[in-house]
């Protein structure tokens, strides 16, 4: 019964959201992330305490109390923004989406975009499909399947093909190998082991997914790392980073290190758009070497990824 209530609850947004004003929307966003930052205790007490461990003393109390409510407001104005998104078109996407870098390729090599959960994700998607560039993108399925042909549908109006994750790297790798272009959002936590890589993020340890490394290597795709950032009036400045080029011998951790080193400085400079109420560092080394938050716990194979060299 639920999973039918949240189906039905999200056709009519996905009816009703297109239909109201740009302003309106972005309005909306701000008050309905302003209330979840109230509302979700847990994911309030996550937020400011990765905040605390990766910033110290930089932020007052009060300082990281906002950049939690930005940060919850912005994930609502990705979520709103995705339903209101059928009204964005190949003519009319530049009016709200701005691209700066724009990888100038060969129509014939291959590109994996790099992303992460900072801004509104979503819209970059959009953003390159509309400019020419679809791809191939995994999705992690709903609980409730009833979902997956709403978001299906809205992330692949600009071109792009979404498909499940369940042997999906290899569909991505021979997707590469014939010119094709993928993207990925590599900044969540991943159990560690065979397809993750450790790397240190605000100077603390985590584990990521090794595939952008993996299909870069085998693929000899270019290897972008992008990020959205917020401009007034729900616009959006899409920004291409330099390409990732470490050579053959690169080890994908060194790969996947690169990456965030990328995108961390974008962090740390305007905190409020990245996905802080997220366990970005689940797991911990025995003996860290700095404070962890509440909710890391040690790890005997982390311990493993970290000695190997």
């Amino acid at each position: 019964m639920r999973y039918r209530l949240e189906h039905i609850g999200l056709l009519i947004a996905a009816g009703l959201v297109p239909l109201l004003p740009r302003p309106v929307v972005v309005a909306l966003a701000k008050i309905f992330g302003a209330l979840a930052s109230l509302l979700d205790c847990y994911g309030r007490r996550i937020a400011l305490a990765n905040l605390d461990c990766a910033f110290g003393q930089k932020y007052s109390a009060a300082e990281k109390r906002r950049i939690v409510r930005e940060s919850y407001q912005h994930f609502a104005q990705t979520m709103l923004d995705l339903m209101w998104s059928p009204r964005l078109t190949p003519g009319n996407f530049d009016r709200y989406i701005e691209m700066s870098g724009f990888p100038a390729l060969d129509s014939k090599q291959s590109l994996i975009v790099v992303c992460y959960h900072y801004s509104n994700f979503e819209w970059l998607s959009l953003a390159c499909g509309f400019r020419g560039r679809t791809g191939t993108i995994l999705a992690q399925e709903f609980k409730n399947a009833l979902l997956d042909p709403i978001f299906r549908r809205w992330r692949e109006q600009s071109g792009h093909v979404f498909s499940a994750r369940t042997g999906g790297i290899l569909r991505l790798y021979k997707t590469l190998r014939r010119g094709g272009n993928t993207a990925m959002l590599v900044d969540l936590t991943v159990f560690p082991g065979p397809s993750a890589v450790a790397i240190r993020c605000f100077e603390m340890h985590t584990s990521v997914t090794s595939a952008h490394a993996w299909l870069q290597q085998r693929s000899g795709a270019a290897l972008i790392p992008a990020h959205c950032e917020p401009l007034p009036r729900g616009r959006y400045r899409v920004v291409f980073h330099s390409p990732i080029d470490l050579g053959p011998n690169a080890t994908p951790r060194e790969i996947a290190q690169a990456c965030w080193n990328s995108f961390e400085p974008i962090v740390r400079a305007k905190p409020g758009p990245w996905l802080w109420m997220y366990k970005h560092w689940r797991y911990c080394p025995k003996n860290p070497d700095r404070p962890y938050p509440f909710y890391s716990g040690p790890n005997g194979k982390l311990e493993r990824m970290l000695a190997q060299k």
